[in-house]
């Protein structure tokens, strides 16, 4: 069975999108999404630099548009046996599914990009990846520094958020075990109480909506769970900018559902990179480049529906 994945913030490099346009089609379908959420799309992926990219108002849609336009590439003939998302990669995967078309789905993380950047400006704040470990003991140490389990990645990784003077705390003081403390490239502690005010701006943007429920299996980062319909869905969109992103319950289900492969539409790597080490004997592949779509469509002629 075939799983396709879409990262989320912190993926992005400058210039990723650069390759991508030069497909039939794309650069006209990238300007259409760029006029509808007020956006230079093709701009900040091609020519902006790595500070202008971070800016979570610009890498939000950023990354999903990449992520749609990339599986676009791979062809109608596509049918994963299940789609999910890794924070604002939770809204491609609601795009995939059918959720949402792509211009809602464009609409709507523009809304969260924005509303985040605003809530993450009150406080200075951050995200750092602790690399090794034991997940127990470092979410107690985490707690105990008055920081945040954002982001429960599994393969050993587990992303804390908090205030900039917390993380450098962290930085000093390790939890047992833990080999590495790595600061992300994000602009804020989303996935916390500090992104709060942002899911009361999300709430309203999602009342202009009309979800339709899911047409494939849609795995959801609150708690690794199937859902089946297109309002939960949504509701879930609002809901996880402040609560913390399980990508750990994620491949749990990925496991049960029958995994055999699994493919990261761009800009892949992340995931791929914790599906090689908690997925064992999956085959994966990252969609950096459009050098990679033949090897992709042939992981999908052999393992899709």
């Amino acid at each position: 069975m075939l799983v396709l994945v879409a990262p989320g913030q912190g993926a992005q490099t400058p210039g990723f999108l650069t390759d991508w346009l030069q497909l039939p089609g794309a650069a006209d379908r990238v300007a259409a999404w760029s006029d509808t959420i007020g956006l230079d799309l093709a701009h900040y992926g091609t020519e902006a630099d790595a500070d202008a990219i971070r800016d979570t108002a610009v890498a939000q849609p950023l990354l999903v548009a990449a992520g749609l336009l990339s599986a676009a590439a791979l062809g109608t003939e596509v049918t994963p046996g299940a789609v999910a998302g890794h924070s604002v990669g939770e809204i491609t995967a609601a795009a995939f599914a059918g959720v949402l078309d792509d211009t809602a789905a464009l609409t709507l993380v523009r809304k969260r990009g924005l509303a985040m950047a605003e809530a993450a400006a009150v406080t200075e704040t951050g995200m750092s990846a602790l690399l090794g470990g034991d997940p127990e003991v470092s979410v107690a140490h985490l707690e105990k520094l008055g920081l945040t389990p954002a982001n429960v990645n599994g393969a050993g990784q587990i992303v804390a958020a908090g205030t900039m003077a917390q993380l450098a705390a962290l930085a000093e003081d390790k939890p047992e075990g833990v080999r590495k403390v790595v600061p992300l490239k994000v602009a804020g502690a989303f996935h916390t109480h500090h992104m709060a005010p942002a899911v009361d701006t999300l709430a309203e943007a999602a009342k202009k909506l009309s979800p339709a429920d899911p047409r494939l299996t849609y795995v959801s980062n609150k708690d690794g769970q199937a859902v089946v319909s297109g309002a939960e869905v949504l509701d879930r969109l609002v809901g996880q900018v402040a609560n913390p992103v399980r990508w750990d319950l994620c491949m749990e289900t990925f496991k049960e559902l029958g995994v055999t492969a699994l493919i990261e539409v761009c800009p892949g790597g992340t995931l791929t990179g914790l599906a090689k080490r908690a997925l064992p004997g999956v085959k994966t592949l990252a969609l950096k480049s459009p050098a990679d779509l033949d090897a992709a469509r042939e992981l999908i002629a052999e393992h899709g529906a």
